[in-house]
């Protein structure tokens, strides 16, 4: 299995995985999320395929400074057998590559099953509270 940045003909079957692990939410379009992180220089989408399938993806983005992953998703049927960690590695050399010195992520309130999968991979509670604003409906 080789991990390849996301094809634009492969986002309807990493949407459908997203969908599967429960990491999309109605306010937000993943296809559109997909489609603007495969179009600039500082984020993409990293996929493992096998057989033409979509089994694991991450997203990543920069500013330059700081790092971000988003949707990190395996395959239900191959959750525990490493790959998340594998995508994680993937998306922290991508960043790496490109001289960006840190990466976070964040993780839903109500998702505490994967904060020990973070924690193994060496990730830290920050303590830092996260707050947004929409500057659109479908942002």
């Amino acid at each position: 299995m080789q991990i390849f940045e996301l094809a634009e003909e492969q986002i309807p079957d990493a949407v459908a995985l997203w969908e599967n692990t429960g990491l999309t939410r109605p306010w937000n379009d993943p296809y559109a999320d997909a489609r603007r992180a495969l179009e600039t220089p500082t984020s993409t989408v990293l996929a493992m395929i096998e057989d033409e399938q979509v089994l694991a993806t991450v997203m990543a983005g920069h500013d330059g400074h700081r790092g971000w992953l988003y949707y990190v998703a395996v395959d239900p049927q191959r959750q525990g057998s490493g790959l998340g960690a594998t995508m994680v590695d993937a998306a922290c050399a991508w960043l790496a590559e490109r001289g960006v010195p840190k990466v976070q992520l964040m993780v839903r309130s109500e998702n505490t099953a994967v904060r020990g999968f973070y924690e193994r991979l060496g990730f830290t509670d920050l303590q830092i509270l996260a707050l947004g604003k929409r500057l659109d409906a479908g942002a």
